[in-house]
Formats: structure tokens, C-alpha cells, sequence
């Protein structure tokens, strides 16, 4: 009788950007287009897709398949702690669990961290995930929001790091107390003494070792085999087992000639003391790399003090709504997001921002939670509590780009998920080419127990995770955020900066400097000009306003008002219809400019911004000419040492504005740039990024929601933290403090960074590609390759700790 085949799971997708019944079919017509795909439909009300699927069809090919329609699938990311995990093959081991969970786009694990980042859909049960996880032969649970203080403290990497430490340390001690006695005859047979032990003495001093203390690599290992594969634990497992079983069969079994019977029980217990030793210090160097991100959640107050019906109360932080008013004494942090309702103080942001002066705050400004109040006593009202905070999201950011994979560390991958079955079967090569050759089965199995111990895939894993995490924990203390792994890697290869001008290299205040009419009125002119601004968050626009009300010109209302990306704008005043903006407006309006040429030219040379104010006529008469506006923005006081330290590290620079010629050339000129593209429309922006990057490799340099399509199509997008959310959105990296000094100090961290990840990875090969030969042709005692395969790790991790030493120069 045939059996049954079981029917295909069906998987569902949350779809976004569906209008119609016509979408619903597109997406319907492209799943149904993925080989493996049954069935599916789609449902435009609840905007859901059922696809019945076989095991081969992986998620991520659904939604490459959506994507490819012209639509989204909301996707949401789950967050799993791991324990268990011991090498970079039981990161790809978890990896491929996850993946093979329906509903799963995409899981990375990172082995430093010990954490599972998971993209699922919207019907993935977060058990599955978990259940998956122990299936591999690993532990899981669902870590909590790094939003807030006590569940991220308490479900982060380090959740149980206090008692798991203490553990690990009273784990070793025993081990090192219980191995002493064997290793010391070892040490005697170098000054001719024979403190040997009595056989059955060893076996009991050895055997805690093994099976107790040891236990843990026997659980791994049998989790490993479970799952048909290898990984760190089953080396282990394999070489001390062999090295304590032949002791045993030794002891039971004397050799017929009744001399002494070879033991290595020292050889077991010792190589995983070593071990033991240096998962502990290992451990400690992994600790110090996230101290960073434990310096940033320490910043944040557990409680706060809270004005209701004009009594302070003192309330938990998670109990604070926006809109409460909150009281921040001298000395303490500030609990919350918000605005200064009252009084004068300083603020240090220092450990936010990187900003090292503390910064004057009044009414109306801001303030960021975390930060350290000054002198004065002060009222807040809260605009943004917990997961919208600042710090939230300072500390979501640098945790993401922690758990996110730089691209050479899938090559590492693919090494480590072929390194333990190739290593096995070098060890068995080993074992028996010696016995056959010689004969002497003794040293064959000790030197295949050499190849199992010296060859740990650990250092391989722990070489780019740590060195990221160190690399952008450092970056954040300066006030660089590194949004993810990739901008990080990439950022050391920059060839060529291209900056916005306006708020990047400039202050991004600029004043109204001149102005004339055609009529000789300037009031006038001025009156009309603010009528067409107010309301417009332009630089040049505030200018105006700011000037009309410095003048005490009276508020005009505009109609009509329509703003000319690029350009500048368009509206009614007082019922006529006026144009403002630059000189290429002008020309496509049809205004003759000949009047005031000479003047605007001489403006242009020396720095200034020209904007040109007209009057719209009869269609036959055209527009007419009725004044100029000329505007000022002083380069920032550090940009031409940024750019300098640019040039030095080799780096071209280049300015890419919308601005006329002449006052962008005068401002690179002013600052040593490179090359200078003006008049860049907001939308050309982007062109001209992918047109340098024929040279190389490219960074955008930008504050403003007109910078965002330039900062994506740049190869590393870099956003002022002083600009707009949308353009830090767009960016790899966010620079929390408008310095351009801090440019050059993003491109330093990258540099060092990535040259640790190559050392580590050079010093883990190292290991393993010379110690591997030595432990097969004999020439490496097994505690030697113990002790070795417990150093490559903690070097790699050490290695990566001078990374803490690094400080931004800005």
C-alpha cells in the first residue's frame, strides 16, 4: 500500500502596497511562478497571501517573488538569546535550522553576542523558532525589547552573564586542582625526578574531569551528531575521550612484558582544563567588547520625578507618559526625551553625542534622555519615553549592527561548515597511517588526538563578530553610529567623499546679506519675499522670514503658494503672482536678469547664494524683474581641517550642491575641495553619486530629505545627526554631532576595524594550518595542541580588545 504524502505546509505573508483586485492577481500570477508552488491566493482586505509551498521553497524566494511584482511583505524581526553554542559551525548549524522553519526570510547568528536575529512572517510562531533551535541541539528563549532598561538587562547576551561567569570560574578551579597532581610528574620528568602516581590515583583524579566538568562538551557533541553534523565540541569530545580510554584499557589490560603500562590520563584531563581556561577568558575579552552598549543602558534612570496636580512624585520611567512635565535636579540624568518648559542649565551629552563641552540649554530646547544635567534645576515636558527615545534607538542601532554579519564572514561560514568532517577525517588519516606504518597504535591515536584538539574552529567565529562589535561600541562612545555591519566594511575602501553643502560644510544658517529692488523699495521687496516663505523650513527661507521680522515688517498672507523642487517658488501676494528662487527659474520663466547681472556676479564670486524675485504677467508681457536677494552660510569652523585629514588619509573630496556656481566654487575653494558639481538638482543628486562611483568606491555626506536618494545610492551613505530623520533613515552611518572632522574619524574606525578582522582571521588560519601538519606528522603533544587551540581563541579576542584604545580625533 502506498503511503500517503503528506500535504505541503501553507506559509502567509502580510502584503503591502496593494490597491486593487489587479494587484492581488500580479502577486497571486508571481507566487504562483516560484517552482515548488502549489497553490496561493491573496486576500486585498486583510492584504494577506496563503501559499502552499513543498520544503524546498524557501521563504526568501517568496518574497523576492512579491518584490519583484512591485509590492512589500511586512516582515517582523524576532530576537533569540542562544546558549550552547561553541564554534562558528554551530552558527551555521542554528542558521539552517531557522531557516528551514516555514515563514523564515532570512536568520543570522552571531556567535560573540550569542544571538539569533530572525525575519519571519507574520503567522511564524515565535516557539517554532525556538523549537527549531533545541532540534539543532542548542538553547533558545525569546529576547525581550532592547527598548527597555530591565527586560533588556535581563534577556540581553549577558542575561545570565554574572552567574554563568562564577560557574565557569568555580568549573575551572576544580578542574585545575584535579589536573595539578597529573601534570606535575610531567613537570618533574624535566629535572630527572619520578613522581609518577599510581595508576588507579590518575584514573580518579581524571575521570571528575572527564565526565563532570567535560559533560558539557558531550552534550554538544551528541547534539551535533544528532544533526549530522560537527562542530568544536565533538573535537573535543573525540580527542579526550580517545587519550582517557586508552589509559583506561592500559590500566585494565597490563602488557604482557610487565613493565609500566602507558597512561595518558594527564593528557585528557589537562586539554580540558586548557579549555575550560580559556572558555573562561574568553568569555571575560567577549564581556569588555559589549561594554559599550552596557554603558549606554546604564545611562538610563530606573525612575523619574514626575509633576502631577503640582506635587512631584517619584514614579518608575516606564510609567511616564508624553506630555508629563518631569523635574531633573542638578547632577541627575535627564529620565525622559523632551523640552525645557523652565529654567537655565547645562547639559553633558557627552557619552550620547560624544561631545565632550556640555551644552547651554533654555526654554524650548531639547533634551535627550541620559544625558547629565548641570547647575540648575529644571522642568521637562516628555516628548518620547522608551522605545522612541533617543538612547532606544542610539542603543537599537549599535545592537543591530552588531548582530548583523559583515560580508566576510560568510565566507568564513562556508570554511567552518566543511572545517569538522574534513578535520575528523584528517585525524582518522593520521591514526591510521601511523598504526599501519609503525605499528606502535599507541602514538597513532595520541597524535590523531593532537589533529582533534588543535584544530578549533572557535577563533574563525569569534574573529569578525567581536571585532564589529568593538568597532562600532568604540564608534558610538564618539558619536558615530554604524547602522550595520556592511556600511562598516565598506566605509574602509572609500575613494571619494561627496558633501552636501548647506548644513554639512556649512553651518546651515545663512542670513539675508543684501538686497536690492528694481524699484529702489528693498522694504517692499523683502515684504513680499517673507510672504512667500512663511511656513517653509528652507534654510534660505527662514533667512527671510528672519530678516523681515528683524525689520518689523508686517505679515503678508500668500496664495496659492507652490514650491519648485530645486528652483524655488511660486505664489500670490497682495494678487499678484510672484516667483522667487534661482537664476535657472528665472531664465525658464523668461526674466531678464541683465539689470542686476553684473551685481549678481560679483555676489556669487565672493560666497553668496543669489535668489531672484519676479512678477508673473499677461502671457504676452512675461515676468517681470523686480529685485535680487543675496545670502551668506559661513563654512563650519572645522570643515577645512576635515577635509584635509580627508586628503591625507587619500581620500578625493567633492561638493555636490544645488547652489550657483559661483558660491559653491567659492566655498570649496574656501575649504580645499576637490572638485565642486553645482546647480545638482535634489533629484541629480543621486546621478552624480553613481557617476563617481566609477572611480571607486563613494560616501555621501548629507542632512537633508533632498540628501536622502543621493546618501542610498551612495555606496556608504553618511547623515548628519542634526539633519532629518528620513535622511539617517537613507544612511549606513549617522554622525550624532554636525562635525565633518568626525567623516575622517568614521573612515579611521573602518580602517581598524577591518584590519582586525583580517588579523584574527589570519592568526586563526595560522592556527590551524600549521598545527594541524605538526599534530599529524607527531610532533605535537596533545596538552601542547590543548593549550594552542585554547590561546587562538583568546589572542583573536585579545587582538580585538586594543580596539577599545581607539579615540576619535574631531
Amino acid at each position: 500500500m502506498n503511503a500517503v504524502a503528506a500535504p505541503a505546509p501553507t506559509r502567509r505573508f502580510a502584503i503591502t502596497g496593494m490597491t486593487c483586485a489587479s494587484c492581488a492577481s500580479r502577486v497571486e500570477r508571481a507566487l504562483r511562478a516560484v517552482p515548488g508552488v502549489s497553490d496561493a491566493s491573496v486576500n486585498l482586505a486583510t492584504e494577506r497571501a496563503d501559499v502552499v509551498a513543498g520544503p524546498e521553497v524557501t521563504s526568501a524566494a517568496l518574497v523576492a517573488a512579491v518584490a519583484g511584482a512591485g509590492y512589500g511583505v511586512a516582515l517582523r524581526t524576532v530576537d533569540l538569546a542562544l546558549s550552547g553554542m561553541s564554534c562558528a559551525s554551530c552558527v551555521a548549524r542554528i542558521e539552517r535550522a531557522l531557516a528551514a522553519v516555514p515563514g523564515v526570510v532570512e536568520a543570522s547568528v552571531n556567535l560573540a553576542t550569542e544571538r539569533a536575529r530572525v525575519q519571519v512572517g507574520d503567522d511564524v510562531d515565535d516557539a517554532a523558532l525556538v523549537a527549531a533551535v533545541a532540534a539543532a541541539g542548542y538553547a533558545a528563549t525569546v529576547a525581550g525589547d532592547a527598548a527597555t532598561p530591565s527586560t533588556a538587562q535581563r534577556d540581553g547576551p549577558s542575561s545570565s552573564a554574572a552567574p554563568r561567569a562564577s560557574r565557569e570560574a568555580r568549573h575551572l578551579l576544580i578542574a585545575a586542582a584535579l589536573s595539578l597532581p597529573l601534570a606535575l610528574p610531567m613537570i618533574g620528568l624535566l629535572f630527572g625526578a619520578h613522581w609518577m602516581l599510581p595508576g588507579w590515583l590518575q584514573l580518579l583524579l581524571a575521570t571528575p574531569v572527564q565526565f563532570w566538568l567535560g559533560a558539557r562538551f558531550y552534550r554538544a557533541a551528541w547534539g551535533a551528531l544528532k544533526a549530522r553534523t560537527g562542530n568544536m565540541d565533538l573535537l573535543i569530545a573525540l580527542g579526550t575521550s580517545a587519550a582517557y580510554g586508552l589509559s583506561v584499557y592500559h590500566l585494565l589490560v597490563p602488557p604482557p612484558h610487565h613493565g609500566a603500562a602507558p597512561l595518558y590520563f594527564e593528557a585528557s584531563a589537562i586539554v580540558i582544563t586548557l579549555i575550560l581556561m580559556g572558555k573562561w577568558l574568553e568569555a571575560r575579552a567577549k564581556r569588555q567588547t559589549t561594554a559599550a552598549i552596557r554603558a549606554l543602558q546604564a545611562l538610563r534612570p530606573s525612575v523619574a520625578r514626575v509633576r502631577r496636580d503640582s506635587v512631584e512624585v517619584e514614579v518608575p520611567v516606564a510609567q511616564v507618559a508624553v506630555g508629563d512635565v518631569v523635574v531633573v535636579r542638578p547632577g541627575e540624568r535627564y529620565p525622559v526625551d523632551g523640552e525645557l518648559l523652565e529654567g537655565r542649565t547645562h547639559a553633558d551629552e557627552s557619552l550620547i553625542t560624544g561631545e565632550s563641552l556640555p551644552v547651554a540649554k533654555q526654554v524650548g530646547d531639547r533634551v535627550t534622555g541620559g544625558a547629565v544635567n548641570g547647575e540648575g534645576a529644571v522642568a521637562v515636558r516628555t516628548v518620547a519615553v522608551g522605545a522612541e527615545s533617543a538612547l532606544a534607538r542610539i542603543i537599537r542601532l549599535v545592537e543591530d549592527a552588531q548582530a548583523k554579519k559583515a560580508p566576510i564572514q560568510r565566507v568564513v561560514d562556508r570554511v567552518s561548515a566543511v572545517f569538522v568532517p574534513v578535520v575528523v577525517a584528517i585525524a582518522l588519516v593520521t591514526a591510521l597511517g601511523w598504526g599501519l606504518a609503525t605499528g606502535d597504535w599507541n602514538a597513532a591515536i595520541l597524535n590523531a588526538v593532537a589533529v582533534l584538539v588543535i584544530a578549533c574552529p572557535c577563533a574563525l567565529g569569534l574573529a569578525t563578530p567581536t571585532a564589529i562589535m568593538a568597532g562600532t561600541g568604540v564608534a558610538a562612545q564618539a558619536g558615530i553610529l554604524i547602522k550595520d555591519a556592511e556600511a562598516l566594511e565598506t566605509a574602509h575602501r572609500i575613494a571619494t567623499v561627496a558633501f552636501d553643502k548647506t548644513g554639512t560644510l556649512t553651518e546651515g544658517r545663512p542670513r539675508l546679506a543684501e538686497r536690492i529692488a528694481a524699484d529702489g523699495d528693498d522694504r517692499a521687496l523683502l515684504a513680499r519675499a517673507a510672504a512667500l516663505q512663511r511656513g517653509s523650513e528652507h534654510p534660505l527661507a527662514r533667512a527671510v522670514v528672519a530678516a523681515a521680522d528683524a525689520d518689523g515688517i508686517a505679515a503678508t498672507a500668500a496664495r496659492d503658494v507652490q514650491a519648485v523642487s530645486g528652483l524655488g517658488v511660486r505664489g500670490t501676494v497682495d494678487g499678484r503672482a510672484l516667483l522667487l528662487g534661482s537664476g535657472r527659474m528665472m531664465r525658464e520663466a523668461g526674466v531678464d536678469l541683465a539689470a542686476f547681472d553684473a551685481r549678481a556676479e560679483v555676489l556669487a564670486a565672493s560666497g553668496h547664494t543669489v535668489s531672484w524675485l519676479a512678477e508673473r504677467g499677461e502671457p504676452a508681457a512675461g515676468a517681470r524683474l523686480l529685485g535680487l536677494l543675496s545670502f551668506r552660510d559661513q563654512p563650519r569652523a572645522d570643515a577645512r581641517e576635515a577635509v584635509a585629514r580627508l586628503h591625507a588619509m587619500g581620500v578625493r573630496t567633492v561638493m555636490i550642491s544645488g547652489d550657483n556656481r559661483g558660491a559653491a566654487g567659492a566655498v570649496g575653494a574656501a575649504l580645499g575641495i576637490d572638485a565642486v558639481r553645482a546647480e545638482v538638482l535634489p533629484g541629480d543628486k543621486a546621478d552624480a553619486i553613481r557617476a563617481l562611483a566609477a572611480d571607486g568606491v563613494v560616501a555621501m555626506v548629507g542632512d537633508g530629505i533632498n540628501d536622502a536618494p543621493a546618501l542610498a545610492a551612495a555606496d556608504v551613505g553618511i547623515a548628519m545627526g542634526s539633519g532629518t530623520d528620513v535622511a539617517m533613515h537613507a544612511a549606513g552611518i549617522t554622525l550624532m554631532r554636525p562635525e565633518p572632522g568626525l567623516v575622517a574619524d568614521a573612515i579611521d574606525v573602518s580602517r581598524r576595524t577591518t584590519r582586525k578582522i583580517h588579523q584574527n582571521l589570519f592568526w586563526a588560519f595560522v592556527y590551524n594550518v600549521v598545527g594541524i601538519p605538526l599534530a599529524a606528522f607527531g610532533l605535537l603533544d596533545p596538552v601542547v595542541a590543548g593549550a594552542a587551540m585554547a590561546l587562538s581563541s583568546v589572542s583573536v579576542v585579545a587582538n580585538t580588545l586594543l580596539l577599545r584604545t581607539w579615540h576619535a580625533r574631531s
